[in-house]
């Protein structure tokens, strides 16, 4: 039996225990993708990279530049050289600037492989208020941090072997992005359409409006990803109306892994997944396990009465008591000393890549200046990884306390390709409430989803994976993962959205060949 720590806490403290993300090294196998480099950047190495031609965001025969570039409401470096090493590979960050002086940080990648015609993709991570560096330096970006935590190495399995990808800060107060406070989904939305009207119309991006749009966030992502799309949806009409003359924002295909897709759902799963977790067993005692199960009514009560409430003026304040209930009575003991990103740390020891490594790296001062990130931001000497205010704000507003599902059951009803999948590792998001959210929400196939088995997915001898195809909605759940799945399983991570981002469906042994 697993000993359980008494975790004190105040009403902040637990609405922020849900969003605090720990990261563990990236070990394990790596079984396929491109074969490590062995270049690394050092603040004190200038590279002589030679940048192609015919690269849309690359400049032919320039070195790297550090100046930075205004066009209109986007100001940018091109070609920093920091994280992004590979010869002729192009990057841009900066900012850009939408109305109520606020700014958003971006930070973007070409393709490895084919940059004019390989897809587009949005990164976002989750929080709300945490910044996409996360997912950049810890996940799935061009570089891993090394120890001395001022120097990069390449990363193999980096998403931009095969596609263009962008981190972005969002909602401000994220990350390096300053500006408004914003306290709902709904609102960021019209704030990220914003940024994408100065995108699509600069000459650095407008190459990129017309191509397949892949929207792939994690976690709270799971509320952004649907609300985003849906109210892109609903000005690109505007425009099919002539009710606006703006640039269309055209998402295509939708990633979320390990979301946090309906609150009441994963409480009630979490109840399931500690009494009994795939592949891990009994991770609580008997007595805890008890408890959870005891003060399980009074939270879906409290959170469905949120919901039935979801349109009148005390919602947002009944919303934000009921998380704090569930979150006190079920997710607290649940967790206990264990490690709700990733189960296997026990006795509450932490995951040997954190914050540390790369949020050092990302607040030197010859970073920012080299990435363009000390024009706009008052937040430089700050930066933090999530930032608690944007979270506090969002839960108050009620949001953390809604499901996400109605939003995500649209997409899904219009046909978008949707890719669900997460970490069975994971305790934040526990994959049977991820599963489960799958067959309660209101979608045609959401029956043939339930009767549809699991199939394993293999990767040379080992199975890695587990996954269902039910027409155009994918499901994994990727074993030995936690919260921040491609952290944990890089290898598999790049098989699974790589095939994704191909339209190709999801089957074993599939390699990215560049």
């Amino acid at each position: 039996m697993l000993a359980q720590r008494r975790i004190p806490f105040t009403p902040l403290s637990l609405l922020l225990l849900l969003s605090t993300v720990c990261y563990s090294s990236i070990g394990g196998s790596h079984a396929f993708a491109l074969p490590p480099r062995a270049q690394h950047h050092h603040l004190q190495h200038t590279s002589n990279t030679r940048i192609s031609s015919e690269s849309p965001v690359a400049l032919s025969s320039r070195r790297a530049s550090h100046t930075a570039h205004t066009e209109g409401n986007l100001t940018y470096v091109h070609n920093s050289n920091i994280c992004e090493t590979t010869e002729g590979v192009g990057q841009l960050s900066g900012y850009i600037n939408v109305e109520d002086d606020s700014a958003f940080w971006f930070w973007f990648f070409e393709s490895r492989n084919n940059p004019e015609k390989d897809p587009f993709t949005l990164w976002l991570n989750g929080g709300p208020g945490c910044t996409s560096m996360i997912g950049l330096f810890t996940e799935h970006g061009p570089c891993t941090m090394n120890e001395d935590q001022e120097s990069t190495s390449i990363n193999p399995y980096s998403w931009n072997n095969f596609t263009n990808i962008l981190y972005l800060d969002q909602p401000f107060g994220a990350g390096y992005s300053t500006g408004v406070k914003v306290e709902t989904s709904e609102d960021a939305a019209k704030y990220v359409w914003q940024f994408f009207q100065v995108l699509w119309t600069s000459g650095r991006f407008s190459q990129f409006k017309d191509r397949q749009f892949i929207l792939a966030t994690e976690s709270f992502g799971a509320h952004f990803g649907p609300v985003f799309i849906k109210y892109f949806n609903e000005q690109n009409k505007r425009i099919d109306n002539d009710e606006l003359d703006a640039e269309k924002v055209v998402v295509s295909h939708l990633m979320i892994n390990d979301g946090k897709h309906d609150p009441l759902l994963q409480f009630q799963s979490l109840i399931d997944f500690v009494a009994d977790a795939p592949g891990y067993g009994k991770l609580a005692d008997d007595d805890v396990i008890d408890k959870i199960t005891d003060a399980l009514p009074d939270c879906a009560d409290a959170l469905q009465e949120c919901e039935s409430r979801r349109k009148t003026d005390k919602s947002d304040d009944l919303c934000n008591e009921a998380i704090i209930e569930c979150v006190r009575n079920i997710y607290v003991p649940a967790i206990g000393d264990m490690n709700p990103d990733f189960l296997l740390i026990k006795d509450n020891h932490r995951d040997n890549f954190t914050d540390t490594h790369y949020g050092h790296f990302v607040r030197l001062d010859d970073v920012q200046r080299s990435i363009g990130a000390d024009a706009n931001s008052p937040n430089k000497l700050t930066f933090d990884q999530c930032d608690s205010s944007v979270k506090a704000r969002f839960s108050k507003a009620g949001g953390t306390a809604r499901s996400g599902l109605p939003d995500l059951a649209d997409l899904v009803n219009s046909g978008m390709s949707v890719l669900i999948w997460a970490g069975d590792a994971d305790l934040k998001a526990n994959w049977l409430g991820v599963h489960d959210s799958m067959i309660q929400m209101e979608w045609t196939y959401n029956q043939t989803f339930k009767y549809t088995p699991l199939t394993n997915l293999t990767l040379g001898t080992e199975t890695v994976a587990k996954y269902k195809i039910v027409d155009n909605l994918t499901f994994a759940v990727v074993h030995g993962a936690g919260h921040a799945l491609a952290a944990y399983k890089p290898n598999v991570a790049q098989m699974i959205f790589s095939q994704f981002a191909a339209n190709v469906p999801l089957h074993s042994d599939y390699r990215f060949l560049p």
